[in-house]
């Protein structure tokens, strides 16, 4: 586990929102977190839940003009992201930060060899030389552990595997020693056993160059495998995080109850598997309240008028639920109060 007190990425009231011809997406409404140094940070919800959208708008990658972040803060080391200039934001990107997407098929060029991929960033980023760019290729293909590095700089995406393109994706991402890198679903165009050693990868990786990740799945089995903390999304909004046990042995919002009773368990009868009944809110026109309210076997009035607030469940555990919240019982049937 690590756990450092200061923190390399703060998020803060993130608003991000796409225009398109059925109006107005607003896919990431009001998300809070931060991450420490050398930790992993995973997010996690069901697809469309805004996961993949909140890593984008980190790395500065929304698509403009459709995409903008509307409100918010984004601090890395204590700089600002959101108004930062492109130059600004290119001289962190793949140094800094760098981030790991999900296909290894459509990741690499296949056009160009895997020596010139991965030396393309150490050379234009951190101005080195050929030579010493490519030496420390080789040094990345074999701590991501491909075998014969030399002979594999010279040769073509194609002629890999998928999990040692993911391997190659993971090596480019860290070249420049970034001190995060956000890894979207890294592991999702992967057979099972692939799976588990790139995540064993991942957990080496981290022992060894101390660098911090933010996990973007929906895999609860990649969370318990990989992760310090954890934030719960739906609707584009955190409904709940705190540290890997919190989660799975103390969860407190319904969604995040819900997800873990749809999980298939080896060690119980098949019948006591809960599929999540309903469907997420149309996020075109986000509810008023509480987004999960449609499908919560506790909601009350207030949940369909007013945003819940954030209630401490416990040290660094927090949980947006007005179920949780001290006022529940005296508002149970009513909104006046507020």
């Amino acid at each position: 586990m690590h756990r450092q007190s200061d923190k390399l990425l703060e998020v803060e009231n993130l608003h991000v929102s796409f225009t398109t011809h059925g109006g107005e997406v607003h896919a990431v409404r009001g998300v809070s977190f931060d991450i420490r140094n050398g930790e992993t940070f995973a997010v996690v919800g069901e697809s469309g839940c805004g996961k993949s959208v909140t890593s984008l708008a980190v790395m500065g990658l929304i698509p403009k003009p459709h995409g903008k972040i509307i409100d918010g803060s984004i601090r890395f080391k204590g700089k600002e992201l959101t108004t930062a200039s492109p130059r600004a934001l290119r001289k962190i990107q793949g140094v800094n930060m760098s981030m790991i997407f999900q296909d290894p098929m459509t990741a690499l060029n296949p056009t160009l060899t895997i020596g010139s991929q991965l030396t393309e960033g150490i050379i234009h980023q951190k101005k080195g030389s050929r030579k010493d760019a490519y030496q420390k290729a080789i040094e990345m293909l074999q701590m991501v552990g491909l075998s014969n590095a030399d002979q594999r700089m010279k040769q073509y995406p194609y002629q890999f595997s998928g999990g040692m393109r993911q391997r190659i994706v993971i090596a480019m991402a860290l070249i420049c020693e970034p001190d995060l890198i956000i890894a979207d679903e890294p592991t999702t165009a992967l057979d099972v056993t692939i799976q588990v050693q790139i995540l064993e990868l991942f957990d080496y990786i981290q022992k060894k160059t101390g660098v911090a990740m933010i996990m973007i799945t929906h895999d609860l089995g990649v969370v318990a495998k990989c992760a310090d903390r954890v934030a719960v999304m739906y609707a584009g909004k955190i409904v709940e995080t705190g540290s890997k046990r919190d989660i799975f042995y103390h969860a407190k919002h319904p969604y995040t109850q819900a997800l873990l009773n749809a999980i298939v368990r080896i060690d119980l009868p098949s019948d006591t598997l809960k599929p999540i009944e309903g469907a997420p809110p149309d996020l075109f026109a986000p509810p008023e309240g509480c987004a999960f309210c449609e499908r919560c076997p506790f909601a009350m009035e207030v949940c369909q008028r007013v945003q819940p607030p954030t209630t401490a469940a416990g040290e660094n555990h927090a949980v947006a639920c007005w179920f949780l919240d001290k006022r529940a019982d005296t508002i149970r049937h009513q909104v006046e109060i507020l």
